[in-house]
């Protein structure tokens, strides 16, 4: 590859690492804390197209002995794809194929008391149903939000996968949902879940990983959040 589709490719990346961190599209990649991160990199790689450029217009040029083949411009294709075709984030598929990554939390935080609905991550009600035996939970009427992911006998869970670091590392927490379900429900659909807590567990099928219950008194369909992947992951 010639010095100029090096500078070219240097300058593609930089400007879809802008772009993916100045828009949403970062989220489908890297956990949102990570975007000043996103930001940088694609400034220094821009830069350093810059100063390639720069450096081989100063430079005396070298004979020209033969001429690099024009297919290596095919190698800016991958990066234009990810300025045209954003990835979706994952869903069902891999929630269906990967076993709950619930791990027991530090503590749990005092709830806010109040009789309106209370809002919960999906990982939030799993481990406070499994590690605190729902305590704070109880005569409670919750909220949660995740999507509809299906395993291999039908069971509806409501999901949210977390991110350590990248989309890479992504693992889903589960809930399986009981009690007024809709009668039909399709995987990849996002839910807001209004129900109540349940002491019933399972276990999940892929890694005996323990799955609580929610029982469900209304659900309805709701847009993908901004960021699909469960910012509690950490917490």
């Amino acid at each position: 590859m010639n010095r100029q589709a090096q500078t070219a490719l240097l300058f593609l990346l930089g400007a879809t690492l802008l772009h993916a961190g100045t828009t949403d599209l970062y989220l489908r990649y890297v956990k949102e804390g990570l975007r000043p991160l996103v930001l940088l990199a694609g400034a220094v790689l821009i830069a350093t197209a810059a100063a390639t450029l720069w450096y081989d217009r100063r430079s005396t040029p070298a004979p020209d002995h033969h001429r690099e083949p024009r297919v290596s411009w095919l190698l800016a294709l991958p990066v234009l794809a990810l300025i045209l075709v954003a990835p979706p984030a994952l869903g069902s598929y891999s929630a269906a194929h990967t076993g709950t990554a619930l791990t027991k939390p530090f503590g749990f935080p005092a709830l806010p008391a109040g009789d309106t609905p209370l809002r919960l991550a999906v990982a939030d009600y799993a481990g406070r149903a499994i590690y605190d035996d729902g305590r704070a939970l109880h005569d409670r009427e919750l909220k949660i939000t995740g999507f509809v992911s299906l395993d291999r006998e039908g069971a509806p869970y409501l999901v949210r996968m977390g991110l350590n670091c990248c989309a890479a590392d992504a693992q889903p927490v589960k809930i399986a949902l009981t009690g007024n379900t809709p009668p039909v429900l399709r995987p990849d659909t996002w839910l807001e879940i209004t129900g109540t807590y349940t002491p019933r567990r399972t276990k999940d099928p892929v890694n005996n990983g323990p799955i609580p219950y929610l029982r469900v008194t209304t659900a309805r369909p709701v847009p993908t959040p901004h960021d699909p992947y469960d910012e509690t992951w950490n917490s």
